[in-house]
């Protein structure tokens, strides 16, 4: 008798890709967002600065603002727009995205398939963002240990600030140019796709700037010529790595950054940048140890990676996270048992709904039958989905939304009511111009703009990205979905909205 053939695997075969309308405005907002918001992140980097105040005091007389004045209160460099580069930034910024890409690969870490695609197959994963992590900080507090504020990351992070803005924003962009050239080489409907690329459902409009914000390609991906690592080690998902390594830990090394900085000043560290830093870096740390919970995030599943994610990841959230402890770095506030108590009891709650709520949806996704989720109700789709109608999800359908916004409070809560001014004066002692920042009455609450405008972006950020689920999933389930709805009627805050 002879020996049975082993079955041939199937080559997936590219279906016809999902098409979607504009969002964000179309090309007119995409336009705005490409060129506006880099603009914003510089603006907030210089206008709430060391020199003059926070804001720039010129700016609270708008009638006799002069652009010269305004440009020696913010520290406008003297070679104009073009010192706002450098070279040498640019390479050491490009060697912290090589070393994370060298633990990326190198690293052991846990290897895992991500969910079910338009296609037919799963990608595989690789996932050790925590222990990567945690190589790095460790080089980092080596650092400190021996060299205290002055170890050199600190100071240069500091005194290159501006042009490690500018380095990412070089780097987000010529990746996010990238992918979407590299995008047009995914195979046509009905051509085999061994390597599992899809067009992203709202990324191919055809209109070309709107389509290199939104991002073309769902899952770009780049295979390493490396030997002698697995196949999932040398293969890089260039939107989990951008999303979850560089620019998520480079906002919390801001911030360590920003501590150093307020000790070099003023020989102690305050309560509140302490606060900042330690909520802000369990945020990060927790995210990078669940780092596997990111393959059923919407981000991963349904959106394209183009400009908007790409500058989002390493422009947008590090240098707009940390506004508070640079803030603080320059103005030491002390909060005292009182208001660090305020502080924790926000985050306590936000974490438990926002952490709680994640790991539900996680593991219901994962594996119903878990103990820890088996009890939940659910109504099952035609599609074969199970939607939750109790547990977290029983409260609103986007619940964690509410969880992730109550803890933007506390990030912002710390800076008090914000807002000093520069004042410069001759030490007795030595005889030295010295400078010192004051809250006065005029400056006294103008700086919560800045240090504030964390807790009301993310708020119109959440509820966006609340209607775009509302719009997909309707779409997605039809009747299903009206029927969900029905049963769990919030959208983020229980029995308000």
């Amino acid at each position: 008798m002879p020996p049975k053939k082993a079955a041939s695997s199937k080559i997936p075969v590219q279906p016809v890709p999902e098409k979607r309308g504009y969002e964000f405005g179309g090309p007119l907002g995409a336009f705005g967002i490409v060129f506006g918001l880099p603009a914003l992140i510089y603006t907030f980097a210089f206008v709430c600065n060391d020199v003059s105040g926070c804001p720039a005091p010129s700016l609270l007389h708008p009638s006799t603002l002069s652009l010269d004045q305004l440009k020696r209160e913010v520290g406008w460099p003297e070679g104009g727009v073009a010192a706002l580069y450098d070279t040498q930034v640019t390479l050491w910024t490009l060697s912290y995205y090589a070393f994370s890409l060298f633990l990326q690969v190198f690293l052991p870490g846990q290897e895992a398939e991500g969910v079910p695609l338009a296609c037919g197959g799963r990608l595989n994963y690789k996932f050790n963002a925590f222990p990567s992590a945690v190589i790095i900080l460790s080089g980092l507090a080596g650092g400190t240990y021996l060299y205290g504020a002055d170890f050199v990351v600190w100071t240069f992070l500091w005194d290159n600030y501006v042009q490690v803005i500018t380095a990412n924003l070089l780097i987000c962009s010529s990746i996010a140019l990238f992918v979407y050239l590299k995008s047009f080489s995914v195979p046509e409907p009905g051509k085999p796709n061994p390597q599992l690329r899809e067009l992203a459902p709202g990324g191919h409009t055809g209109n070309v700037l709107y389509d290199f914000f939104i991002g073309r390609e769902l899952n770009p991906r780049v295979r390493l010529p490396i030997p002698f690592v697995s196949e999932a080690s040398r293969t890089i998902d260039i939107k989990v790595f951008m999303e979850m390594r560089p620019g998520l830990l480079g906002w919390t090394i801001l911030n360590l950054s920003n501590v150093a900085h307020q000790h070099r000043t003023y020989g102690y560290v305050t309560d509140s940048i302490i606060l900042v830093t330690l909520f802000q870096g369990f945020y990060i740390l927790d995210a990078l140890y669940m780092e596997p919970a990111i393959m059923t995030t919407m981000d991963v599943i349904m959106d394209g990676f183009g400009f908007m994610l790409s500058f989002g990841d390493v422009v947008w959230v590090p240098h707009l996270y940390n506004v508070q402890s640079r803030y603080l770095s320059v103005f030491p506030l002390e909060l005292g048992w009182t208001g660090v108590a305020l502080v924790l009891g926000v985050t306590a709650v936000g974490y438990s709904v926002f952490r709680g709520a994640n790991n539900q949806k996680n593991r219901f996704r994962t594996d119903p039958s878990d103990p820890r989720v088996k009890h939940i109700k659910y109504i099952e789709t035609a599609s074969g989905s199970k939607l939750m109608i109790s547990g977290w999800w029983g409260l609103a359908r986007h619940i964690n939304y509410l969880g992730d916004w109550t803890m933007s409070w506390a990030y912002c809560l710390p800076t008090g009511i914000a807002g000093y001014a520069i004042i410069e004066s001759i030490n007795p002692a030595s005889g030295a111009l010295q400078k010192q920042a004051v809250q006065t009455p005029e400056v006294r609450g103008w700086g919560m703009i800045l240090t504030y405008f964390y807790m009301l972006y993310f708020a119109i950020l959440l509820i966006h990205r609340e209607g775009r689920d509302e719009e997909k999933c309707e779409r997605k389930y039809g009747a299903d979905w009206k029927r969900y709805t029905s049963i769990v009627r919030s959208r983020i805050i229980p029995g308000i909205y």
